[in-house]
């Protein structure tokens, strides 16, 4: 008989925490022979500082926030790895009442670069005005959330670290300062965006599929330390959660009535539900945003640990001049564990034959090679200047 074997998990309620409470409450956990004690935390550096001292062993982290802690980037140098990504997709730009009349009255448009043409008039009058400039929230400087939002202000011709604000927000506060007049806008997860079109806070102008399609977002962080201590746990917690998240794929209307739930997000189903039911507002016209904008958390190997993502990543702190690494290929190898996530889950799935995506991207759907048969993959265009 499998001895049980116990494991705290860190997360952020979120709605890509959902293979968490899939994995708990379909039993995926206890069928893998572990015992699983979720803890919700309610800062990105909080949580990376209880993974850190071994308050938890795993979490779910921002993928550039696991890289910039393995490389000692505003916090104590810890050594940290992935073998597994919680999804793909899931963020949104939402910004103030105010902010959206004014794009509305400049856009030539509706399209993502038609708003960032608007958004460079407002910036400049501002300037010009002697106004203070946009105040605008991400969840952590390390994240996939900043570098889409930098994208597109760098789309827009600003500069993010010069024309507008950034500011750090826990993602659960970003609504309420919005709603304060805090902030004049911001990048997160849901169902914050959804909470805050649906309550009339702000408008959602942009989901992070238009920014990056298909983008990585968390991946499940434990300290390499642990990792090669608990190689069963490690990989009957892998092997839960790959279940876990096809689960939820398959059965995404029942899952989120769980994660609902007080004791998960404690946010009502119906805002959860807005992105993957087509009831979230979007863009400059109110028109839904298409349901494959959001979350998706097993189809195309969105649970594969991309070495060619981490690389991409550490390309992107580079370019916002927060940190420089040269040999990018070594330490994406060190962090991003594909031998791992191969042996734990290769015989549930078809695996891809390699570790890294090809340097083109892709307007529609796609595949490689891959064992025992060929992999699907999805659009992976970066926006672009029209």
């Amino acid at each position: 008989m499998k001895q049980t074997q116990h494991v705290r998990i860190g997360y952020m309620p979120l709605t890509d925490s959902l293979p968490l409470v899939v994995a708990q409450q379909a039993g995926y956990f206890a069928d893998e022979g572990l015992e699983v004690e979720l803890q919700p935390e309610w800062s990105w550096a909080s949580l990376r500082d209880r993974l850190l001292v071994g308050q938890v062993n795993a979490a779910p982290m921002l993928a550039p926030m696991l890289l910039g802690t393995s490389l000692g980037l505003g916090c104590i140098k810890k050594p940290l790895a992935t073998a597994f990504s919680m999804g793909v997709n899931g963020n949104g730009v939402t910004v103030s009442p105010m902010l959206y009349h004014g794009l509305c009255a400049l856009a030539p448009g509706p399209s993502p670069q038609d708003m960032a043409v608007a958004l460079n008039k407002l910036v400049a009058a501002r300037a010009s005005a002697g106004d203070a400039p946009l105040v605008l929230a991400v969840v952590f400087p390390f994240s996939c959330h900043a570098y889409q939002l930098r994208h597109w202000l760098a789309v827009a011709g600003l500069d993010p670290d010069h024309d507008v604000k950034l500011v750090v927000l826990p993602p659960s506060q970003m609504v309420d300062h919005l709603r304060l007049g805090h902030i004049d806008g911001f990048c997160v997860g849901e169902p914050w965006n959804s909470l805050a079109a649906l309550t009339g806070a702000g408008h959602c102008i942009l989901s992070g599929y238009q920014i990056w399609e298909n983008a990585p977002e968390k991946v499940l962080a434990v300290t390499r330390e642990w990792a090669a201590a608990h190689p069963d746990a490690h990989r009957a917690l892998l092997r839960a959660l790959y279940r876990a998240a096809t689960h939820a794929d398959e059965r995404l209307q029942e899952c989120l009535e769980w994660l609902a739930h007080p004791a998960w997000l404690g946010v009502p189903a119906e805002v959860i539900g807005a992105p993957f039911s087509q009831r979230l507002p979007g863009g400059l016209t109110g028109q839904p945003f298409p349901r494959h904008h959001f979350h998706v958390f097993s189809a195309y190997q969105a649970n594969f640990p991309w070495r060619s993502d981490a690389e991409f990543l550490l390309g992107e702190m580079q370019r916002w001049r927060q940190g420089r690494i040269e040999e990018k290929s070594t330490f994406a190898a060190q962090c991003y564990r594909t031998d791992l996530y191969r042996d734990a889950v290769g015989d549930l799935t078809n695996l891809p034959e390699v570790d890294h995506k090809p340097a083109e991207r892709h307007a529609g759907q796609w595949r490689l090679p891959g064992d025992p048969a060929p992999v699907e993959l999805g659009p992976d265009r970066l926006l672009q200047v029209e």
